[in-house]
C-alpha cells in the first residue's frame, strides 16, 4: 500500500487531507514543521509527499534535497498559496513532481496524487533494470543523481538529445556517457566544435567536399557527418551554428541525407545526433538568432547540467579525484589535505565550474612543489581574496567572535562596534549594514558583480532584522514576490 507524507504547518488543511488519502485507500502521516518531518522520512519509506512551501520554521523547499537523497526518494508535491505566479515554476525548477494551490479541489487532489503514485511505481520498476557505465563521471549529489536518470533515459533511445549547462560543467563528458552507453557505443562518437568554425568551411567540414570541388580541395573529403554513420555525432555550442547552416541540417536532421559540397549524388548516414551549448537558446529564438523548428529537433531529450556551486557536496570528491591523477601523472606519492582546504574551495562560487576547480587544482598542485600536504595558501591569490570577501559579507562587519572575540558583530544580534548593544538603537542597523559592505573598498577593488552580491546579503539581513522574520511585512517592504524572496533566500543560505 502506498505511504503519502503531510508536511504543513496548517492543521486543518492536514487533517482535510489526511480524511481525504485515507478514503483513498493510502496510509498516511502528516507533520507540522521541518524537525518532525525529518524524523518520519528517516523512519519509514514515503510514495509522496505534500510540502507546503512555507514552514515555521523554514522554507519548504530547503527540505527538498534532502529527500532526493532518500532511497527510492518519493515524489514531492509542492503546495503554495494563491497569489504567487511564480510558485509553479519554483517547484518544478527545484525537482518537484507537481504543485497545487491552496485549496484545492477534492478531485484536483486524488487526482495529482493518483498520477505521482503511477510514476512513482513505473520509475522504481525501470530502475531496477537499468545499470550505466559512468567512468569519468565524478559525483553523486542529488542534483547530478537525477541527472544520470536522463542519460539513462537518452542511452536507451535513439532520439535526438540536447545538454545544456554552463561553461565546464561537463557537457561533452555527459555526451560521451550517453554513448558509451548506448548500443551504438562500439561505433565513432564524432565531436564538431560549432564555435571553431569559420563560415566558408562549415559546410565542407560537416558534409565533405568533392576534389577540385574549391580552392584547395587536392582530395575528397568524407566530412564528420559521414564519418558519424551507425555512431554518434556531438555538435559542441550549437548555439554558434550560423542561421544558413541552421536551415540546411534541418534537412539533414530530418532525412539523414546530405550532398557534399562539388558532389551531384546524396549521402546517407545513420547517426546519433547530441548537441550541447552553453547558451539560452530559448531567448535566442525570441531574438531571431536561432531557429525554432531546428530547436524543437534538438531537444527530444534535454538533459541541464546543474553548475558546480549547487552540487558543492561534489567538491570533495572532484578535489581527490583530481589531485590523484596529478599525483599519478608527475609519479608523486598522494598529497594530503590541510583541514582548510576543501571548506575554502566550497565557499567560492566557480563560475568556471569544474573546469575552472581542475585548474585551480593544478596550480595549487605546483605551487606545493614538494610538500605532503596542500594547504589553502597553495590556492590562487584571487581565490582566497574572493573567498574572504564572501565570508567577510556573511560575517556583517567581520567582529564577531569568530575573529577572537572582538568586540561588535554583524547584522543579527550581538554588540555593536564599542560594546554598544545592537537592540538599543535598532534603527541605525541599516547604516552600519551599509558601511559593512562598503569596507571592502579597504580592499582590492571589487567587481560590480562581487559588489551587488555583497548588497543584497545585507539587504536580507537587514530586511529579516527589521521585521522580526515576518513574511508578509518582508514582501511588502521588500516589493518582492513570495517565491522571488524565497528564492534569493536560499541562493544565499539564509533562513528567517
Amino acid at each position: 500500500m502506498s505511504r503519502i507524507l503531510i508536511i504543513d504547518d496548517d492543521r486543518q488543511v492536514c487533517e482535510t487531507m489526511e480524511s481525504l488519502i485515507t478514503r483513498l485507500t493510502y496510509d498516511c502521516d502528516s507533520a507540522g514543521s521541518l524537525e518532525r518531518a525529518r524524523e518520519l522520512l528517516s523512519g519509514r519509506q514515503f510514495d509522496v509527499v505534500f510540502l507546503d512551501i512555507n514552514l515555521p520554521d523554514v522554507i519548504g523547499l530547503r527540505i527538498l534535497p534532502e529527500i532526493r537523497k532518500l532511497p527510492d526518494a518519493p515524489e514531492v508535491i509542492i503546495l503554495t498559496g494563491q497569489g504567487d505566479p511564480d510558485g509553479a515554476e519554483l517547484a518544478i525548477s527545484e525537482g518537484a513532481w507537481d504543485y497545487l494551490l491552496k485549496p484545492s479541489s477534492i478531485k484536483q487532489i486524488s487526482l495529482t496524487l493518483g498520477r505521482a503514485i503511477k510514476y512513482h511505481k513505473e520509475k522504481a520498476a525501470s530502475n531496477e533494470a537499468v545499470a550505466l557505465d559512468l567512468e569519468g563521471v565524478v559525483g553523486r549529489s542529488p542534483s547530478l543523481r537525477a541527472c544520470f536518470d536522463l542519460v539513462a533515459q537518452a542511452a536507451q533511445s535513439a532520439s535526438n538529445a540536447l545538454i545544456t549547462g554552463e561553461t565546464g560543467t561537463g557537457k561533452e563528458l555527459f555526451a560521451r556517457t550517453i554513448h558509451k552507453n548506448s548500443s551504438r557505443a562500439q561505433n565513432n562518437f564524432v565531436v564538431v566544435d560549432c564555435a571553431a568554425m569559420t563560415g566558408s568551411l562549415v559546410e565542407s567540414i560537416l558534409f565533405g567536399h568533392k576534389k577540385g570541388a574549391f580552392t584547395g580541395a587536392h582530395q575528397d573529403n568524407e566530412g564528420l557527418v559521414r564519418q558519424a554513420d551507425g555512431g554518434t555525432l556531438f555538435l559542441d555550442e550549437i548555439g554558434e551554428l550560423p542561421m544558413d547552416m541552421q536551415k540546411a541540417f534541418l534537412r539533414v536532421l530530418q532525412e539523414r541525407r546530405f550532398r557534399p559540397v562539388g558532389d551531384t549524388q546524396e549521402i546517407h548516414s545513420d547517426f546519433r545526433l547530441i548537441s550541447a551549448t552553453n547558451r539560452d537558446l530559448e531567448a535566442m529564438v525570441e531574438r531571431g538568432e536561432f531557429r525554432r523548428d531546428l530547436l524543437f529537433r534538438l531537444k527530444t531529450v534535454h538533459l541541464n547540467l546543474p553548475p558546480l556551486r549547487k552540487r558543492l557536496d561534489d567538491i570533495k570528491h572532484l578535489t581527490l579525484h583530481h589531485l590523484a591523477e596529478l599525483c599519478e601523472h608527475n609519479h608523486m606519492p598522494i598529497k594530503g589535505m590541510d583541514s582548510h582546504f576543501i571548506p575554502t574551495l566550497q565557499s567560492y562560487d566557480w563560475p568556471g565550474n569544474v573546469r575552472e576547480l581542475f585548474n585551480v587544482l593544478e596550480r595549487a598542485y605546483y605551487a606545493s612543489q614538494g610538500e605532503k600536504t596542500i594547504y589553502t595558501m597553495h590556492l590562487p591569490r584571487d581565490i582566497r581574496i574572493k573567498v574572504a570577501k564572501a565570508q567577510f559579507a556573511e560575517d556583517g562587519s567581520g567582529q564577531g567572535e569568530d575573529n577572537g572575540g572582538l568586540p561588535g558583530v554583524g547584522i543579527g544580534g550581538g554588540t555593536r562596534p564599542g560594546g554598544t548593544a545592537m537592540d538599543e538603537k535598532p534603527e541605525e542597523g541599516f547604516t552600519e549594514s551599509m558601511h559593512s559592505t562598503m569596507c571592502v573598498f579597504h580592499e582590492d577593488m571589487p567587481t560590480l558583480r562581487e559588489f551587488k552580491g555583497l548588497a543584497e546579503v545585507e539587504y536580507l539581513k537587514e530586511l529579516i532584522r527589521s521585521t522580526d522574520g515576518d513574511l508578509a511585512t518582508m514582501m511588502a517592504l521588500s516589493g518582492l514576490s513570495r517565491s522571488h524572496l524565497y528564492a534569493l533566500l536560499k541562493k544565499h543560505d539564509m533562513n528567517i
